[in-house]
């Protein structure tokens, strides 16, 4: 028999709280015309995206991450003392260690939470959200930060026609916490590695620092390879999070997918089969893909406007570069 004494964690974990920073610069179409040749039109139709927003010197991925952290902290009704860990997505963070989520943690104000960086690209706020629920079941936090931050304009190749256009910075945020009932349900994760070429970094930092490349590394990607596999197999893996949670879409109040590109999202409204009810993120179109950042900023969003409610039953699922990908139905904060 074990001597290990159980654990004595909540039974359950919920989102208490959620806060989002999108940087001070909006950056229309127009802007990104000026390196690739397309037109606004283009731009529009192929992604929906209209503006995005892009970090100044001073908004640095930790100073982002302290302004969304400090919302959410707020809305949940809690202290930074309090939270016991801190996990940070995002793969826009130069320094390989120490982590940035220690930095945080310290410039939050913490108790020595635990504290540590993930790289899931899109998908990295769904693994967080996993590992946060997991922590306060098991009892090695009370309260646990899940931040989603990138400065995707640091790793973007302006003259990609391709990809030029996609990518915004910013930083979400939320509180997960013990709860009494079931408020986050069981995650659909995995990962397809076999087509990890279809969305990348052009060439590793060694080949820069050695000089074998003078361009500086940037994201590139396969539009419509991730297009078909985003619309068809993430489809199949966000009805699986559904049948995992006990619910079919008409339970649904609230539909919040990575916001990668408009018409991905379009497609799968359509195959889920959403009923009109269903309120759906399209935050897309002013912040444009911030990759780990984009469902918790849509979230706040959301929920700041009213076009969502503390207590709506809503299906999240971010999916990106690996391929990885992450579902779950949460109850919102």
């Amino acid at each position: 028999m074990s001597k290990i004494r159980p654990s004595k964690g909540a039974p359950y974990a919920r989102i208490l709280g959620v806060g989002g920073y999108r940087p001070t610069r909006v950056v229309p179409n127009e802007v990104i015309l000026e390196t690739i040749d397309s037109s606004d039109e283009w731009i529009r139709s192929r992604s929906g995206i209209e503006t995005r927003h892009w970090a100044s010197d001073e908004e640095t991925v930790a100073a982002m991450s302290v302004e969304a952290s400090g919302k959410a902290i707020a809305d949940a009704g809690i202290s930074a003392e309090q939270i016991g860990g801190v996990i940070v997505s995002t793969v826009s963070h130069f320094k390989q260690t120490p982590a940035v989520a220690t930095e945080i943690a310290d410039k939050l104000g913490t108790n020595k939470a635990a504290a540590f960086d993930i790289s899931a690209g899109c998908a990295g706020f769904g693994y967080g959200l996993t590992l946060a629920k997991g922590m306060i079941v098991e009892g090695s936090a009370e309260y646990v930060l899940v931040i989603g931050v990138e400065r995707l304009s640091d790793l973007t190749d302006l003259h990609d026609r391709a990809t030029a256009f996609l990518f915004g910075d910013g930083a979400g945020a939320v509180v997960v916490g013990p709860s009494q009932e079931p408020a986050i349900g069981p995650t659909v994760w995995g990962s397809e590695g076999d087509k990890s070429e279809t969305i990348k970094q052009t060439v590793p930092w060694t080949d820069y620092r050695e000089g074998t490349v003078e361009k500086f590394p940037a994201i590139t990607q396969e539009g419509q390879a991730v297009f078909r596999w985003a619309v068809f197999e993430m489809a199949k893996v966000a009805q699986q999070a559904l049948d995992a949670a006990g619910i079919t879409p008409d339970d649904l109040d609230v539909f919040i997918p990575h916001q990668a590109n408009e018409r991905i999202i379009d497609s799968m409204v359509k195959t889920l089969k959403l009923p009109q009810h269903v309120t759906v993120a399209r935050d897309v179109r002013t912040t444009g893909n911030t990759s780990a950042a984009s469902i918790p900023l849509a979230m706040e969003r959301l929920l700041a406007t009213g076009e969502a409610k503390s207590g709506d039953t809503a299906l999240v699922i971010g999916f990106g570069a690996g391929l990885v990908y992450a579902a779950t139905v949460v109850t919102l904060p």
